[in-house]
Formats: structure tokens, sequence, C-alpha cells
């Protein structure tokens, strides 16, 4: 994960930055906390445990994502599982993607998991207004 260039906390925040786009509030809290009481080799190796099995994961990053946002979902988790979800979109999950999490999770976490997804999903400004999702309806 570091390289003899990058510091730790430079290598897990450019790590976050590859998979979501941003380092998450929690993670840069983790990394101050550890600094104030001397456990950056903690945080060091907590992040390689995630950098093994996210990064070097069997799955591809896309369809991780979603495994992540549907995990998420079904633990009631939203504010993580909004990254999640825009890590998805950013790695190439389509609209319909995240649609088959909400559908999902309609099965395994009954309606309030499916509305929590579909609120996660609007957070993210990705559902398109009325006019345009009736007009895409018509014309598929």
């Amino acid at each position: 994960m570091t390289s003899t260039k990058q510091s730790v906390p430079d290598a897990i925040n450019a790590s976050y930055q590859q998979l979501l786009g941003a380092v998450p509030d929690m993670v840069a809290q983790r990394q101050r906390l550890a600094r104030a009481t001397g456990r950056v080799a903690a945080v060091a190796a907590i992040e390689e445990f995630r950098d093994e099995l996210i990064h070097r994961n069997p799955l591809d990053r896309r369809t991780q994502q979603l495994v992540h946002f549907a995990m998420l979902i079904a633990r009631g988790e939203a504010a993580p599982a909004r990254l999640h979800a825009a890590g998805a979109v950013r790695a190439g999950a389509s609209l319909s993607d995240l649609q088959g999490v909400v559908e999902t999770a309609a099965v395994v976490c009954g309606m309030p998991g499916a509305g929590l997804a579909v609120e996660v999903i609007a957070s993210l400004g990705l559902i398109p207004p009325m006019d345009e999702a009736a007009t895409a309806i018509r014309e598929g």
C-alpha cells in the first residue's frame, strides 16, 4: 500500500480517493485519533487489511461496490451506503445496477430496505426528474 515516496496517511488517502473519489470523514478522524495516541501503525494495519480485501479482491470494482452498497443498506447504514453507491457509479455501475440493489433489498430487507436504497440513490442526484423518467419508459 505504501511506497518509499508516500507516507502512510498519504497512501491511505490516495486509496480512498481512487475508490470513492474522496476521503470519508470517519477515515480522516481515525487517522487523527491514531496520530494523537501514537497508534499510526495500528491504522496502517487496519488499512492494509482493507486494501487486501478490497483492492485485490476477485470481484471487479463495480461489483464489489454494489455489494458494499447492498450490504450497508441491509444494515440500515445510509451514510456509508451513500459512499459505496457513489463508488459503484465511479467504477461504472449504471442506474439500472443501482435499481437491482433496490429490488434485492426489497426481497432481503423488505420495503424499508428498498426505500432506504432509493433514498441513498436520490441523495446522489442520480434519479432523473419525473418527466424524463416517463419519457424513458414510454420509449423503452
